[in-house]
């Protein structure tokens, strides 16, 4: 008992020294187990001049799920909710360049045809010819560009707060690009937890060497971020896809938090109205980020609309 002891004493004692003088190494660690938990791998791609990594698992049977993270995010802003679908599909998380481990490249075009058009060859790459195809924000913004530029490509299509659609309502961030002003910016610590604050309903709780980790991506990435912020902004603010939606035709699931300060719960209205064969779902105690903040709701009604595109019977989370 006494070595059980000493040994636990002495763990303790060395992830502490971990967590104040190499956190990122203890961060990479909990990204490992969170990504072994949702059943994917790190693997990597060469697509012309840029290495594409990107977390793959799941079954490996029927169209793959495609996940695309949004602005200032990564591969693995999907592992809370990857475990959700993996038991049933293959899920890809792509980093997209600009993001993650991907290139960081200043000198390349950042508008969403051409990240579309990226994404496409990656898939090229993988040998997937047809997916499920869902994204986040600005990755929402690429996938419904996806969808409109290559709709072979697509058997379904999920939206989550995505960018590139106006609504009838304004949200802070639309106010803030009138400004000309980037609340998305991190400069200081503050500014990760006013991140959180903007970007969830309920903040999540992390500890403030991890937060130092983010911050610390964010300054060796500041000025490819700062210009995809702009180029995306410039594109999203003027609803640049509105007068497509009546395009889109595969079913698609439409997913958004009621307090989302990024983007106007009005979107959905618009989304609804032009997407033919859609359904929508506003969640009232979310913000920007539906699958990090409520991951099993979110996948329930995913999962629906897979079963719904495959025509296959009503598939329940085990």
């Amino acid at each position: 008992m006494k070595l059980l002891l000493l040994a636990l004493g002495l763990l303790l004692v060395g992830v502490t020294v971990f967590y104040w003088t190499r956190p990122r190494l203890l961060f990479d660690v909990v990204k490992g187990l969170l990504r072994r938990r949702a059943a994917l791998s790190r693997k990597s791609v060469r697509v012309g001049d840029i290495e594409w990594p990107y977390l793959d698992g799941g079954k490996a049977k029927g169209d793959p799920v495609v996940l695309v993270h949004g602005f200032g995010g990564d591969k693995d802003n999907w592992t809370l909710y990857a475990p959700y679908l993996t038991p049933h599909h293959r899920v890809i998380c792509p980093d997209l360049p600009g993001f993650g481990e991907n290139d960081h490249s200043v000198d390349r075009d950042y508008r969403t045809q051409a990240q579309a058009w990226r994404l496409r060859e990656f898939l090229d790459a993988l040998g997937v010819a047809r997916c499920h195809l869902a994204g986040n924000s600005m990755g929402g913004f690429i996938a419904l560009q996806f969808a409109l530029d290559f709709p072979g490509r697509v058997a379904s299509l999920t939206l989550l707060d995505n960018a590139g659609v106006a609504g009838t309502g304004s949200s802070d961030l639309q106010r803030a690009i009138e400004r000309r002003e980037n609340p998305l910016e991190l400069k200081t610590l503050a500014d990760v937890d006013r991140l959180f604050a903007f970007v969830y309903h309920k903040p999540p709780f992390m500890p403030r060497q991890f937060k130092r980790v983010l911050l610390d991506d964010a300054l060796a990435n500041e000025r490819v971020l700062e210009k995809v912020f702009w180029t995306l902004a410039d594109e999203g603010i003027a609803g640049v896809l509105n007068a497509r939606l009546g395009e889109v035709r595969v079913p698609t699931l439409i997913v958004w938090g009621r307090h989302d300060q990024l983007i106007d719960v009005s979107v959905v209205d618009e989304l609804r109205r032009g997407i033919q064969d859609s359904i929508a779902v506003i969640f009232e105690h979310v913000g920007h980020v539906p699958m990090l903040e409520a991951p099993q709701e979110t996948a329930e009604h995913h999962l629906a609309l897979l079963a719904r595109a495959s025509g296959v019977a009503d598939r329940v989370i085990a």
